[in-house]
């Protein structure tokens, strides 16, 4: 029943902000009769962008999320809707401090006054999946304490099975509602809110950023405090700084803002291409600056729960199709595509040259500074998609991440031209990747464990020799077997056409034998029901 009046809501909703009205009447023209009930709700003159999220906002803190997620899926999602998602605010009413201090203190098996010198009952900061509060150690370490809201995960179950069949309804009763594949976002969706349930999980990937730039003057992440975390309670150091949205406020200490954009985009090509482990979630709640050394300053990350990862072939051939893009060669970025396997092989490299040409030569004829890098990177993918390329959730991710850098970057200073900044990196990393030096390190790398398999490597090779051998055998068995079922069915195509004929002559001796023949008729006939008989045979 409790679904049934959440479905009613969702309904509502739509009818509301008229939500069918952002598709065309030719999507939904066969069902019109049972939508018209939808469609007798006022107008009005808002966007179908601020509509959607407007409705998002009103369905509560799971559609939020849900929108959010949408809002990182620029190859599905049109850029006047994109736009509105991404400004939906994840803010929620807080739940009650002692829930919150019961779960902590059952999470860690002690009492709250007995696991830190100090707690604040009024939290730092609510939203859907989790609440912070902050907290002081025993030994004076000032911390954030994080907890999983109660009850969440059941409502997260029953949100995602509605949304799930709303897919199914969009891609069985909507023209063209495949190409958008609202199931498999929906799937998606329901992995990464559930993997954000996992606040251990958030935990080990702070760690390993925080490991990544151990001793960096650039990204400061803050320590997991292990002992007190767990699944349900994250504590964390806690940091200082200023929202990296708060120009004014970075204006005021006389921060860098040109060499602050360029950290950006440094850490960013870092992250994915030399530790292949980038931060995800890169929007201004997640990121603030430090206030010491505001000449050289350096940023502090927090809320590691989404993290992507790329492999060493998509990573190569991201960094050669970036800079050949760059560089107008859009021969070698057509060629690319088809080598790393991001198209079908059959794909025409001439007239994929051509499209990737006509959509990004309009691009290039700004100023470089003027260009957004994410945005010429979602246009090439774009065209990908036109000659099957499929939806790759890790470049997806890429993608959001590099908007985002990007968007920060130029809130921060204007001018940033983050080409200038990401070309000599990409150039240096690809010359790097072959380098003797860099070579000679992954032999040492690999070099225990091909030493483990050397004393085994006779074996193998007298294993792979016999096998070979048995192959060749089983070969030659088979093509002996093949040329004997070949004689076969050539003796059985033979012995058919003999019967065959001996039917026909059979037959021919019933109807023309004479009456006084030594040969009698049913002679003839007992020769034509053996004959057919051999023949069914």
């Amino acid at each position: 029943m409790t679904s049934f009046f959440r479905l009613l809501t969702i309904v509502h909703c739509i009818g509301k902000y008229r939500l069918l009205d952002t598709l065309s009447h030719q999507h939904f023209s066969r069902y019109r009769f049972f939508l018209t009930p939808l469609q007798l709700y006022p107008k009005t003159r808002k966007s179908r962008g601020e509509r959607l999220r407007l409705a998002l906002e009103e369905l509560g803190p799971i559609f939020i999320k849900f929108g959010q997620l949408l809002s990182t899926r620029p190859d599905l999602i049109p850029p006047d809707i994109l736009e509105e998602l991404t400004r939906l605010q994840d803010r929620v009413p807080p739940f009650a401090s002692e829930e919150f201090q019961s779960v902590v203190e059952s999470s860690l098996n002690g009492k709250i006054e007995n696991i830190f010198a100090t707690f604040d009952q009024t939290p730092l900061a609510s939203a859907s999946i989790a609440q912070v509060h902050g907290a002081t150690l025993k030994n004076g370490c000032d911390v954030v304490v994080k907890v999983v809201r109660p009850g969440i995960e059941q409502v997260i179950e029953q949100d995602t099975k509605l949304l799930t069949v709303i897919a199914h309804w969009v891609e069985s009763f909507i023209k063209d509602g495949k190409r958008f594949k609202p199931v498999e976002v929906v799937r998606d969706y329901k992995n990464t809110i559930f993997d954000e349930l996992d606040l251990a999980r958030e935990g080990a990937n702070a760690s390993q950023l925080r490991r990544n730039f151990q001793g960096s003057n650039k990204l400061y992440v803050p320590e997991i405090y292990w002992d007190l975390s767990c699944r349900n309670v994250l504590v964390m150091e806690r940091i200082y700084g200023i929202p990296i949205n708060d120009i004014d406020a970075l204006k005021k200490q006389n921060t860098n803002l040109k060499l602050l954009a360029e950290r950006g985009v440094e850490i960013f090509f870092k992250q994915v291409f030399e530790h292949n482990f980038f931060h995800a979630d890169m929007h201004p709640g997640n990121v603030f600056i430090s206030t010491s050394q505001p000449e050289s300053p350096s940023y502090i990350a927090v809320d590691m729960a989404i993290v992507g990862s790329l492999t060493r072939e998509d990573q190569y051939y991201l960094a050669r199709n970036l800079i050949a893009m760059f560089r107008r060669d859009y021969r070698q970025v057509a060629e690319l595509h088809v080598t790393s396997g991001w198209v079908p092989k059959h794909t025409s490299v001439a007239g994929f040259e051509s499209a990737i040409r006509s959509v990004c030569e309009p691009i290039f004829q700004k100023p470089l500074k003027d260009i957004s890098f994410g945005e010429a990177l979602i246009s090439l993918f774009r065209t990908a998609q036109r000659f099957e390329m499929p939806v790759q959730p890790q470049l997806v991710l890429l993608q959001k991440t590099l908007l985002n850098i990007e968007g920060l970057g130029r809130q921060l200073y204007p001018e940033l031209d983050l080409w200038a900044t990401a070309h000599p990196f990409l150039e240096r990393w690809i010359n790097e990747r072959y380098h003797p030096r860099k070579l000679w390190s992954e032999v040492k790398y690999n070099a225990p464990e091909w030493l483990e398999t050397l004393p085994q490597l006779p074996t193998l090779i007298f294993d792979t020799l016999s096998d070979v051998k048995k192959l060749a055998q089983t070969a030659s068995e088979s093509e002996a077997a093949e040329k004997l079922l070949d004689l076969e069915k050539q003796k059985k195509r033979r012995r058919f056409f003999f019967s065959i004929g001996l039917l026909g002559s059979a037959i021919a001796s019933y109807i023309f034998l004479p009456d006084n023949s030594p040969f009698s008729k049913e002679l003839a006939l007992l020769a034509i029901l053996v004959t057919t008989v051999a023949v069914l045979r």
